[in-house]
């Protein structure tokens, strides 16, 4: 069995992967937390899809490659399949968005956080082991499944943990916890997963190996992962912004609806109503009112 290295580059992979996950959790948790305030089906699923793009895109499938970076094969070269990769992406993103819209829709209840959470776990774990079958060394990689077993638990778990803190707890500080267990969940997940890597070299061959550097794939990695998190912010804000302008349609009554009363006449009075002192107004209303009048119908 080949050594293996998961801390190539010492603190920097999993300290960025965590905050990578921690940012996209984060956003993708709050974009939760508006759609159980949506007021139509319409505006809860755009929240729930930016979600899926935050939690899926950039919390999951850029995580992984963030801390991946840091595993090496000393006696082989490690390349990537450029498909089976992009393929992991898809796969977070639907998974985890079939997870968020289980437990974002439709009335709160324990077994939607709970078949939410097992979707989203499970959508965790689809998007690593894919993306370590996209992996090429000079020799088989096998896995372990006790650990591999310890991977789904914790993705599983951390996940539903996560989403009930959503779905029932509101507040900065309750979501800024959901976030950083789900940071949790995915390195911890990621981290076991990768433990569980067992790789046995090849004796014949020239020891090349077909795929891609992973130092050639973060370039397009972290090109698209930018853009998914502006997106996401982009695409957030402007829901903000469309929610609180249609919101100012309605009317409400605030503290100085008694002062505009005084200011405004109110145009379905009566006489018999004490009208509200205005002059510029009234002098206005009088000479409408006598154009009508002289106007033949």
């Amino acid at each position: 069995m080949a050594e293996v290295h998961h801390f190539a580059y010492g603190w920097f992979n999993p300290v960025a992967a965590y905050l990578m996950a921690f940012i996209g959790s984060l956003l993708g948790l709050v974009c939760t937390a508006r759609a159980r305030r949506a007021p139509t089906g319409g505006r809860r699923a755009r929240w729930l899809i930016i979600a899926s793009l935050s939690i899926g895109g950039t919390g999951i499938w850029f995580m992984h490659f963030m801390a991946i970076i840091g595993f090496d094969v000393p006696d082989s070269p490690v390349r990537y399949d450029a498909v089976v990769t992009f393929i992991s992406l898809a796969l977070a993103v639907a998974t985890v968005g079939i997870g968020l819209f289980i437990a974002g829709q439709g009335p709160r209840s324990a077994l939607r956080v709970v078949a939410g959470g097992g979707f989203t776990g499970l959508g965790m774990v689809a998007m690593h082991y894919t993306g370590m079958a996209g992996m090429r060394v000079a020799g088989d990689v096998g896995y372990d499944l006790g650990l591999v077993g310890a991977s789904v638990l914790i993705a599983v778990v951390a996940a539903t943990v996560a989403l009930w803190f959503t779905v029932t707890v509101s507040g900065r500080r309750a979501i800024t916890a959901a976030a950083a267990v789900m940071g949790v969940a995915v390195c911890g997940m990621h981290y076991t997963a990768m433990a569980a890597v067992r790789i046995t070299l090849r004796t014949d061959g020239d020891g090349e190996v077909s795929g891609l550097s992973p130092f050639v794939l973060i370039v397009p990695i972290v090109v698209l992962s930018a853009l998914c998190l502006i997106g996401v912010m982009f695409s957030a804000l402007q829901a903000m912004m469309q929610e609180e302008f249609d919101g100012t349609g309605v009317a409400r009554p605030g503290p100085h609806a008694a002062n505009a009363a005084l200011v405004i006449p109110d145009p379905r009075g009566t006489d018999d109503e004490m009208a509200p002192v205005n002059p510029p107004f009234s002098l206005a209303r009088a000479l409408a009112d006598r154009n009508s009048a002289r106007v033949p119908h």
